[in-house]
């Protein structure tokens, strides 16, 4: 090649170079552009992120049981993206300390400052250990907030990964170095500017979410509750019901400006809801009739309501009665139902003679005495003030024999020897109207030609299976004298336990 010839090409090279040169300072100064942009609009978000903030903590305070709950998530929310945002901030001013004219883009073209701050050779520094726990930090902390059914968990594993990437060549890289390693450094400011965005972005998105879903909340049917609105509250046997049924919401932190009951106002109102509260009347139908009345768009919006009740004539006795007969048991614990029409089962005064009285709410046990009856005394003071008196009297008995039983048979039962010597002894009460369960803790053994054996327990030992060998087929074996408690209640003792007779079948 001439010397001409290498000149050329030479100066072609160098010409090349200089177009390179000059793309390379154009692609800096356009992401120090980008990064004014993306700096102009976390200013904008931040400013609007704080009203709605403001706006929520302002909702919280008027409507305590509809926002606080929300307001608390928000300013946990706002706590941690403040703290990342501001490391972040604190980056970038480490990034730029030794460049004086922070606007001059072209001169931020070194990649070495995040090249030694981040990254050791192929590992990681703790500089750059620290920033990943902080993106992963807020990540795990910001979903904590929000429960893990929420909407906002794929979007922000989606903006805040820093799982492995993949590049053109398919080859798989760590997150921090596909995108910091090796980048000019006005290319990685934009990156973490960007990176604030999503942070505010992220604040924007939940706070309005959080709003709009208590609101959506509030409008949905699932806060609707049916509503039986009778024509009248107290009907003749025979008589047909009549009313409707109609969809009504609650809502606790909506209170009325102003209430008319029945022409008058009326100031009971306690979330939300009117209290009523107020003298029946006589005997005979009466109305509740009137006007709630709210504000909305600055106008008054007037809300009436109608029904009815029927005063009936107070009772003058109460109603006692025994759920298992006319008839208590000495030794147990026997269910008594107490009630008087028109009055609460709170406001009864019961109380017992001839035995002890447990319980409350108009359900009671009795555990009759020594005697031949005992009586339930009742009184209650009605809502007139008149007071009403009443007594119920109940005959006590010991409960009955109990029965032996083998098989869970009683009386003459038919088995093999053998089967008899594995079987325990049982005892119950088959025709008792409580269902106790007995435990057998004796008995004798009597085999035809054998001498009674006593056992211990309820099966048989070495010398009442040694008696019971001696049985032929057709003995009828007696088990006698059994000794019988009832478990859970061993200080009762049963007046006796009848036999059972087993006959020896082979």
């Amino acid at each position: 090649m001439s010397a001409r010839q290498k000149m050329i090409n030479l100066m072609y090279l160098v010409f090349i170079a200089m177009l390179a040169m000059n793309m390379s300072k154009e692609v800096l100064s356009a992401f120090g552009f980008m990064n004014e942009k993306l700096t102009e609009n976390n200013i904008s978000t931040t400013l609007k992120n704080n009203e709605a903030y403001a706006n929520l903590a302002t909702k919280a305070n008027e409507q305590a049981a509809k926002f606080e709950e929300l307001n608390n998530q928000a300013i946990q929310i706002k706590s941690y993206s403040l703290e990342f945002y501001t490391y972040l901030e604190g980056l970038k001013q480490k990034m730029t300390l030794d460049i004086e004219d922070k606007q001059d883009y072209e001169a931020m073209d070194k990649t070495a400052f995040l090249d030694e701050y981040f990254f050791k050779g192929d590992k990681f520094t703790s500089e750059g250990e620290a920033f990943l726990n902080k993106i992963n930090g807020y990540r795990t902390d910001v979903s904590s907030v929000l429960g893990k059914d929420s909407k906002f968990l794929s979007i922000l594993k989606k903006r805040f990964s820093t799982s492995d990437e993949t590049n053109r060549d398919g080859k798989t890289i760590k997150w921090l170095e596909y995108r910091f390693k090796g980048f000019p450094l006005v290319a990685s400011i934009t990156n973490l500017t960007q990176m604030q965005a999503d942070i505010k972005n992220t604040e924007a998105d939940i706070v309005a979410d959080l709003l709009g879903g208590k609101l959506e909340e509030a409008l949905s049917l699932d806060n609707y509750k049916g509503i039986v609105a009778l024509d009248k509250n107290a009907y003749f046997a025979g008589e047909k019901v009549t009313g409707k049924i109609v969809l009504g919401r609650y809502d606790a932190t909506m209170i009325p400006d102003n209430v008319v009951l029945n022409g008058r106002d009326y100031k009971n109102i306690q979330a939300g809801q009117v209290i009523i509260d107020m003298p029946a009347g006589n005997v005979g139908s009466h109305d509740i009739k009137g006007q709630i009345t709210f504000t909305q768009d600055e106008k008054p919006v007037n809300v009436d309501f109608e029904s009815s009740y029927s005063v009936i004539p107070e009772p003058s006795n109460a109603v006692v009665s025994a759920d298992k007969m006319n008839v208590v048991y000495r030794g147990l614990q026997n269910p008594i139902s107490v009630s008087l029409p028109g009055v609460s089962d709170t406001d009864l005064n019961v109380s017992a003679v001839g035995g002890s009285l447990t319980g409350k709410k108009g359900t009671y046990s009795l555990s009759p005495g020594a005697g031949k009856t005992a009586t339930i005394n009742v009184s209650a003071k009605l809502s007139s003030g008149k007071k009403v008196t009443s007594k119920k009297e109940f005959r006590i008995k010991d409960i009955p024999p109990a029965m032996a039983s083998a098989r869970g048979k009683y009386g003459v039962v038919r088995m093999p020897k053998t089967s008899l010597g594995r079987t325990p002894i049982g005892a119950g009460l088959p025709d008792f109207v409580f269902d106790l369960k007995l435990k057998v803790n004796s008995f004798k053994l009597k085999v035809p030609g054998q001498v009674t054996v006593l056992v211990k327990g309820n099966v048989f030992n070495l010398q009442a299976k040694k008696a019971l060998s001696k049985a032929r087929r057709g003995d009828v074996v007696t088990v006698f004298d059994i000794n019988a408690s009832i478990i859970g209640n061993s200080s009762y003792k049963l007046q006796k336990v009848l036999p059972v007779s087993i006959e020896i079948t082979n």
